[in-house]
């Protein structure tokens, strides 16, 4: 029984399902290749169907089965920190934006802080009245509307 289950691994119920599967349509779709039933076609469908479906079962047991070594693991998905790296990196980073800092006479956030800026106040000069159109005015000033010309289209 050990070594049964040393073979089939972690997943032996996906396995099972697996191979339960593959039995039950193999057997549909033999019953609707060989048995002379009005409805084969459906015999033929459903066993394709139901194999088809047993490769959901065989990807859970392969998945769930493989292993991988915990320094691979803990590698791959960087939960190892490589220190001497980070710190160089930390180092040259800081390095580079102090120089930048230099350079461009920026003051820094903790210079901002001990500063007291002032806020400008800058407003927009309310509109004057003459240089507001409405748009009933510009449609006015534009179209001329000639009634006695407008019956006299429409009475034709």
């Amino acid at each position: 029984m050990a070594l049964l289950r040393a073979a089939l691994g972690r997943c032996a119920c996906a396995f099972w399902l697996a191979v339960a599967f593959d039995a039950v349509g193999l057997t549909v779709l033999l019953l609707g290749v060989f048995v002379n039933v009005f409805f084969y076609d459906f015999l033929i469908y459903a066993g394709s169907i139901v194999i088809f479906m047993s490769l959901v079962w065989w990807i859970f047991w392969y998945t769930g089965n493989i292993e991988v070594p915990q320094d691979e693991l803990e590698d791959d998905v960087g939960l190892k920190k490589d220190t001497n790296r980070l710190g160089l990196f930390r180092r040259w980073s800081s390095r580079i934006s102090q120089t930048f800092r230099r350079s461009s006479g920026r003051t820094s956030v903790r210079q901002l802080d001990s500063l007291s800026v002032k806020e400008s106040t800058f407003s927009f000069p309310p509109p004057s009245a003459a240089h507001v159109k409405t748009l009933s005015e510009d449609v006015s000033a534009e179209v001329h509307f000639n009634q006695a010309q407008g019956t006299a289209d429409t009475a034709t």
